[in-house]
């Protein structure tokens, strides 16, 4: 009863074409960025629980964030553009390794060390100009062809940032590390710290990637997506469509890219964005939701969280196993308990369990999670109605 729309008139255009027409969604977005900007640093300020160690905002939040927002830049182009994509790690690596050399000045051409914020978006606007130029080929091939040739890009420049070493300032390990991080005067070094300014901007763009679909562009986008010659029959351009949608992708995945080796990471090697990287962007798309800014979110919880839920649960399960062979004296049962406590078994079985859920998921609701949150709100404003 608490989800109905009754009494909620809507007297202008601007009101009917809101973000969240709905006064309960907006009540719960704007708990729910209340919880984060202030809730969360308070508990780990004052050590409640779960937040009594740094390890949910490091190893979590933080990574979460992050590769929602590398998510979303994906969900644009895959999800809204229908442009696949394998190179998504590579546009990464650019955003981040881009940023670096802002953020370390480059001596060739006079340019000092810029302020890590100018850096971090002078590297998403590398990987955009990168994005449009492999994006070329989008007006001449589509499907799995288009996949193929975003690969070539993730193989390419692998290979560019693990061989130039100009990129990594001819450091002799191919290891570099990010400059200090200090926003307006400002430095940011603590897991506080540093998860509100992924937060930041995590929500920034998502906010703008939000209305930007609901715009022109976001339309044509779409209209490409579903079918193209229909779209340039009715006066769409896909050459300005789809290499925009590459460039708006690639923004923000550079963007992300750069935060992930700045704030996340610290130091890292091309390896930390190899196409382990971009398939992972990839099934968080695809299982979050296609199409949604929301689905980025739902399925980088996702993938993020279920892994460590599993590495921790199997253990646990597996204890009482080997507490009643011990008890009993059955030498069969308890061998079996301490095999299933061993880490490879822990590990073998969390990628089968996390595999066969996904297969699972996909076969339910090939939309993801995205449509399964639209159906439940729907259930609810319709409830007790079955139609």
């Amino acid at each position: 009863m608490l989800y109905r729309e009754t009494g909620q008139f809507k007297a202008s255009y601007v009101e009917d074409m809101a973000i969240l027409p709905i006064r309960q969604d907006r009540i719960g977005l704007f708990a729910i960025l209340a919880f984060a900007f202030v809730g969360v640093p308070l508990m780990a300020t004052f050590q409640i629980w779960p937040f009594g160690s740094e390890y949910l905002l490091r190893a979590i939040l933080l990574p979460f964030l992050i590769l929602a927002l590398a998510a979303i830049g994906v969900n644009i182009l895959i999800g809204y553009c229908g442009q696949i994509s394998l190179g998504s790690g590579a546009f990464m690596a650019i955003g981040a390794y881009s940023a670096y050399k802002f953020g370390t000045g480059i001596g060739e051409i006079g340019l000092p060390p810029l302020p890590p914020i100018l850096a971090i978006l002078l590297g998403g606007l590398c990987s955009a100009l990168v994005g449009i130029l492999f994006g070329i080929p989008s007006l001449r091939i589509k499907g799995l062809y288009l996949a193929v040739a975003t690969l070539a890009a993730q193989f390419f420049f692998d290979w560019v940032f693990l061989r130039v070493k100009w990129f990594t300032n001819y450091a002799p390990s191919g290891s570099v590390s990010a400059p200090e991080l200090r926003f307006f005067g400002y430095l940011v070094e603590t897991p506080i710290e540093k998860y509100l300014l992924a937060l930041t901007f995590a929500t920034v763009f998502a906010l703008l990637a939000k209305n930007l679909v609901r715009g022109a562009i976001g339309r044509q986008w779409m209209a490409i997506r579903d079918m193209d010659i229909a779209a340039e029959l009715m006066g769409i351009r896909p050459f300005y469509a789809k290499l925009s949608a590459f460039a708006v992708s690639s923004f923000i995945v550079g963007v992300a890219g750069a935060l992930w080796a700045f704030v996340y990471l610290g130091s890292w090697e091309p390896l930390a964005f190899s196409i382990d990287r971009s398939l992972q962007l990839l099934f968080m798309v695809i299982i979050g939701g296609l199409g949604s800014i929301l689905g980025a979110f739902l399925g980088a919880a996702f993938i993020l969280i279920l892994p460590i839920f599993l590495n921790q649960a199997l253990p646990v399960l597996a204890a009482p196993v080997l507490g009643l062979g011990d008890t009993l004296g059955w030498h069969w049962l308890s061998e079996f308990g301490r095999h299933m406590t061993s880490t490879e078994v822990v590990t073998h079985l969390e990628f089968i369990i996390f595999g066969s859920l996904i297969c699972f998921l996909l076969i339910k609701e090939p939309h993801g999670f995205a449509r399964l949150w639209a159906l439940a709100k729907e259930k609810l404003r319709l409830w007790p109605f079955p139609y």
